[in-house]
């Protein structure tokens, strides 16, 4: 008995229609494969194969050289095949999806930025943004380029926390010293 969902290049092209009608933003086939790796059965040989094909059907479209989106057409195709993915595999691909999503979406908020001001000094511009506008925008000095990206890097990770920690002790009405 033969275990796994995928045991052809059919397999292989539903649950690609599948991921690709669910993420929100163009892919290149290595997060293709990231995100439709659900399977053991499923090799990156297979969707090196898979993606082409379904480029030259018309399922998907290359945005650029490497990046590639879902069509009408694939879409179309998607809703009639994706009821033939196993439940397993389908849960897993559509957590990836969301993952992926709100990682990509969070990014396009959080912004950082490292200049050199002069030798060995450099600026680091830190923002967190909504939909609408800046959240907070803020510009560090840092005494060489690696403690700059340390900052950068630190705040990609933790944005939300720095600008919770600093709203609080802004809004924190201060104890009268007597």
């Amino acid at each position: 008995m033969e275990h796994g969902f995928i045991r052809g290049m059919l397999d292989v092209k539903v649950l690609v229609l599948y991921i690709m009608n669910r993420v929100a933003y163009p892919v290149d086939i290595q997060k293709i494969y990231d995100l439709v790796y659900q399977d053991d059965k499923l090799s990156y040989f297979d969707l090196a194969q898979a993606v082409p094909q379904m480029v030259e059907t018309g399922h998907l479209q290359a945005v650029d050289s490497e990046r590639y989106v879902i069509t009408e057409k694939g879409r179309e195709a998607c809703s009639v095949t994706e009821d033939t993915i196993a439940y397993p595999v389908m849960l897993r691909a559509q957590a990836a999806v969301e993952q992926f999503n709100r990682m990509i979406r969070r990014g396009s908020f959080v912004k950082t930025n490292v200049q050199c001001v002069s030798e060995g000094e450099y600026a680091v511009q830190l923002s967190l943004n909504d939909e609408h506008s800046d959240l907070l925008r803020l510009e560090l000095l840092a005494p060489s380029q690696k403690h700059a990206h340390r900052l950068a890097k630190a705040f990609s990770e933790r944005a939300e926390v720095v600008y919770r920690v600093i709203m609080d002790q802004l809004l924190t009405e201060m104890k009268e010293d007597t």
